[in-house]
Parts: C-alpha cells; structure tokens; sequence
C-alpha cells in the first residue's frame, strides 16, 4: 500500500518513522510540502495535483491541521479514489457527514481515529459499543494541554501563567494556546463523538467555558475542600434528546479523573447494555498521534471496515438537559447586582457563599453557562466550575459550615 502524507509537521513525520521502521507492505512515495518549506527528503513535492493524479497512491494521510486548505484537500482526495486518514479533528467535527457521504460515492475509506483521544484506541471502541448499544453517555478529560495545567497548579502548587510556559516548552500547547484552555479543542473532539454515537451531525454551537480564568487561589481552595478540577467534555442523550457541553468540574480526590496526572486523558462512555467503558492513555503526542494514524492504515490494508453511518438521527440538541450545581468566583459586586436586579436565573434557587464563592444548586447547564456570559461581561476575570455529578448535592463538596445562606 503506497501512501500520501500530506504536511511534514510533528505527526505527519512521526507517521513516516513507523512506517518505514514497521511493515512493509506500506509505503510513503509521497510528502506533500508547502512552498516554503525546504525539500528535504526524495519524497517531498510541492505538486498536489501529481499526488491526486498518481494511481499507484492509495491512501492520503491528511496531518496538516485546521479547516482550510485541509477541507479541499480532503475532498479532492477523496473524489480521486483515495482513501483518506486524517488526525484533524477541526475539519472533521465540521464537515463529518460530507466526508462520509463523498468517500461512500467513491468507495473509499474516511478514517479519523487519530482526531480524538491521541492513541487512545477510543473512536474504534466507540463504534464497536455503538453497533450493538445505545450509547447515552460520553465523558471525560479529552485535552493532554489542559489536563497538564491543571495538574501542575494543583500537585506542584504554581500559577497558571508558568505552567501554560512550561507545557509550550514541553510541547503539549502550541504558540497561541486558545484553542487547548479555552475549550475549543475539546468541543471539537466531543462533536465527533457524539456524532459517531447517536448518528447525528452534531450542533454547530456548544456551551463552553474553559480554564483561561482559573487562579492559584482557586485551585489552593478546591484542594482544602479535598476536590480536584478538571477540563471535562460531555454529552448525554435521553430520548431524542441531548446535550453537549465543554466546562471545568470538580471531583473528588479519590475519583478516577482526579487522578488522571499530566498530560494523559480519561474517556467514558455508558451503553444501556455494555454500562460503563472508560479508556486512560496518552491523549497527544508525536508518536501516540501516529500510531492512531497508522492503526486506521492497517484496518485500510487488512479491509477492516469501520461503523457505516449516515448521522441523520432527528436529535433536538437541549442546553438544559442536565442539572446540576455550580461554583462561581467573581467580584463580589457581581453577586450584588444579581440579588439588586433578581436575575431570573438564579432567582428561586438555592445559594450559598462559599469562602467568598457563590454556589448555585441545581441550575440547568445551559442557564448556567447563560448567566457565565453575563457575569463576564462585568468581570471578566471571573470563573466557574460544575460540582460533581447531577445527581450529587452540593453537601459532598464545598461543605464548610460558615456559609451565608442568600437564595
């Protein structure tokens, strides 16, 4: 099987060092280069169309990265015959569905098990659970970059300002960060997802909120309450409904996200028949990255088919179909505005104030992440995290007894 890599970059090379170090009955011919990058290798060209247009090349490996050029090259790839494997979770949580349809016309293969969860084996076991099962559940720590600041601040006692330093130096964060503590890239990884487990294509907007805000203090407080935050992406399906969302939440000490340390990530997923599947392993990486890659390779050589889906399920997308509590650190005349004007989201309902943090009981998420959106625009410093599992009291967390009762 002769093979295209398009881009040479931190995945695309380590794909081409286990190929030409493993089997061989794969083979890259051809490294697709931009202009200004310097011909290194025999392999590296500039000419894509002579990559599309060679009829020895039967899979493209898309290792470029975001939304354009990569979209088109794709798609050419595809409608060239070619199948594609790609690691661009970006591209692929936005146009999943065309992808699928166009690579079916020309019957190929779009393999992506590289977009989610590193070499993590998780978009493979999710559709082996979503054969059979219906999936209601997906959870967990999607993002290497954030799992690693939140660690760091947590066991190593720093701000947040060093550790997103050290993760660049480390490789985990790129140049501009945004995408990993902001949330983006974990909504991406949770749209493919969802996607693949309820055959639907997934919303075009999620509720998120990310860990740019968190401080020390945060943290330090968290710690003394014998909780632990984490980065969590989330889906739940009930009927023909469900949810989607990307936001900090606290755990216990002793539960298992709160002991998943660095970069690693902890996925999971919950069908009515198989319960509870969780997966733990390297979630980026050079070498995790590509091995994912060059596992989608193998089940393209040896015609191991993937999960057929046509993500055309008539889901309705529900911000509130979870419930639960939520802590919000803010200047505390952001909490006076909200008692002055009753805001109608937090009006009728428990709260209590927490060492100078306000704790909402029992909100809906998407009224939650509503009223985040308020309160950033007056402090915009101010952050939040969810208090466990819904169906969890906000009595197990955050549970000293000089609370100011004000709902």
């Amino acid at each position: 099987m002769k093979i295209a890599i398009l881009g040479f970059g931190t995945v695309g090379s380590g794909v081409y060092d286990i190929i030409a170090n493993g089997d061989t009955r794969m083979r890259v011919t051809a490294i697709f280069i931009r202009p200004t990058h310097p011909a290194t290798m025999p392999e590296m060209t500039t000419d894509l169309d002579a990559i599309l247009n060679d009829p020895t090349i039967d899979v493209i490996v898309e290792t470029m990265g975001g939304l354009h050029p990569a979209h088109d090259y794709i798609l050419q790839a595809l409608q060239h015959d070619k199948h594609v494997v790609t690691a661009n979770k970006a591209v692929v949580a936005k146009y999943l569905p065309e992808f699928t349809a166009v690579a079916a016309q020309h019957h190929v293969q779009f393999y992506f098990e590289a977009t989610t969860g590193g070499g993590i084996p998780w978009i493979r076991n999710l559709e082996r659970a979503a054969r059979i099962d219906q999936i209601d559940t997906i959870e967990g720590i999607f993002n290497g970059t954030s799992n690693y600041i939140l660690d760091q601040m947590q066991r190593a006692h720093l701000d947040f300002d060093p550790v997103l330093l050290a993760a660049k130096d480390m490789g985990y964060a790129e140049a501009d960060p945004s995408a990993d503590i902001d949330g983006e890239d974990v909504v991406n990884k949770l749209k493919i997802s969802a996607a693949l487990a309820y055959n639907m294509a997934p919303p075009r907007d999620v509720p998120t909120f990310g860990i740019r805000n968190v401080s020390k203090a945060d943290i330090d407080f968290f710690a003394s309450q014998h909780q632990v935050l984490r980065l969590i992406g989330k889906s739940k399906r009930d009927g023909d409904h469900y949810s989607m969302v990307v936001e900090p939440r606290l755990y216990s000490e002793t539960a298992l996200a709160a002991n998943t340390f660095e970069n690693f990530n902890l996925i999971r997923l919950h069908g009515q028949t198989i319960g509870d599947l969780q997966f733990y392993g390297q979630g980026a990486g050079k070498y995790p990255t590509a091995n994912a890659i060059v596992q989608d390779l193998y089940d393209i050589l040896e015609n191991a088919p993937h999960l057929d889906r046509s993500f055309d399920q008539p889901l309705h997308f529900d911000a509130n179909l979870n419930v639960t509590d939520y802590v919000l650190r803010a200047d505390p005349m952001t909490f006076a505005m909200f008692n002055d004007r009753e805001t109608e989201i937090v009006n009728d309902r428990e709260t209590e104030i927490v060492n100078d943090r306000l704790v909402i009981k029992q909100i809906p998420t998407g009224d939650m992440h509503k009223l985040m959106r308020g309160v950033l625009a007056i402090d915009a410093d101010a952050f939040m995290a969810a208090i466990g599992d819904s169906e969890l009291a906000a009595k197990d967390v955050l549970h000293q007894r000089d609370q100011e009762v004000i709902g």
